[in-house]
């Protein structure tokens, strides 16, 4: 089969194509014939393996799996003993390592039903960029119906999600994103939309009760300034670095919440089939519509990944398989 590898960290321009064997199936796994998958940040922290801290537990010179992908939709090829939430032929979507291929191994746990009125395209945008803003929002920052709440970089991949998700929970959503963006994140029913180069969200008067910073690029006070005394701001971006620029501000958070006042949260998400689920089900009622901003072949995988690492990217970048 076809498969992107990452063998040797660099740029993600030399990533191309390359035979690889059909994994075996395993007890507990499922074989997926993948259709779609997408990119993400992760993407290029793995294969640029930066922070260079991560090389610790991921590998020196490489990553120790080099299968490059996290999002995948497909259909089940064949499953391993004990798994019973999917059958050969089943359309799923779920997350897995090494999903920019012909077909993966996923665990039963990581994988659900794709959504029936979406393509394995719109399914493959969706697990770990909306997993993040789910659980950041509803169970890092345990939004309530009727709290004011600002997601801050929503034309992104979580961003879009999350204001989505927060209107689905009740919140009253404040949309932040560029010049760029504003089209887009109008579409997605945020109640308030900011474009963030010509006004500041700290200065309006304004407090919120919960703030998911996934653009990364304003400091935690200011942050703290526009929360109410109870408020929470989740921390979901972190600004780019080689060392540990990217660890300073959620330990700075975590820090600072220990005086007291608006807490400031540290965030990464986890796989959880129950959550796929969730997103599943908003999908299918249409309260969650992935927005893609392109749709490229395996073989441009790695320009895929170099073009979300520059930024500029509006909702997801599909890899159609």
């Amino acid at each position: 089969m076809q498969a992107i590898l990452c063998h040797r960290y660099g740029p993600a321009s030399l990533l191309a194509p390359t035979e690889a064997p059909v994994p075996e199936i395993l007890p507990g796994r499922i074989l997926v014939r993948v259709r779609a998958a997408s990119v993400n940040a992760y993407d290029w922290h793995r294969v640029l393996g930066e922070p260079y801290f991560v090389r610790l537990v991921d590998g020196f010179r490489g990553p120790k799996n080099p299968g490059v992908g996290a999002d995948v939709a497909g259909v089940v090829d064949a499953v391993g003993e004990g798994v019973t939430e999917v059958r050969p032929g089943d359309e799923v979507f779920g997350m897995s390592v090494g999903t920019f291929a012909e077909a993966v191994l996923v665990s039963g746990d990581s994988v659900g039903a794709k959504p029936a009125n979406l393509s394995f395209e719109q399914a493959a945008a969706i697990p770990l960029a909306a997993t993040t803003a789910l659980q950041g929002l509803r169970d890092k920052g345990r939004l309530q119906a009727g709290e004011r709440v600002l997601v801050h970089g929503a034309a992104g991949g979580v961003g879009h999600f999350a204001v989505q998700i927060a209107k689905a929970l009740g919140g009253h959503v404040t949309a932040t994103t560029s010049a760029a963006g504003l089209d887009l994140v109008r579409t997605l029913g945020a109640d308030e939309v900011i474009d963030y180069g010509r006004e500041d969200f700290t200065q309006l008067g304004r407090r919120f009760d919960l703030i998911l910073d996934v653009g990364g690029n304003r400091s935690l006070r200011d942050g703290r300034r526009a929360l109410a005394p109870d408020g929470r701001l989740v921390i979901c971006g972190a600004p780019p670095g080689r060392w540990i620029a990217p660890v300073v501000r959620p330990l700075s958070g975590a820090i600072l919440s220990r005086f007291g006042g608006p807490q400031l949260l540290p965030f990464l998400a986890h796989r959880k089939r129950s959550d796929l689920l969730v997103l599943k089900d908003l999908a299918e009622a249409g309260r969650l519509v992935p927005m893609i901003d392109q749709t490229v072949p395996l073989a441009r995988a790695g320009e895929a990944i170099d073009l979300l690492r520059r930024g500029g990217v509006r909702g997801k970048i599909v890899i159609s398989v």
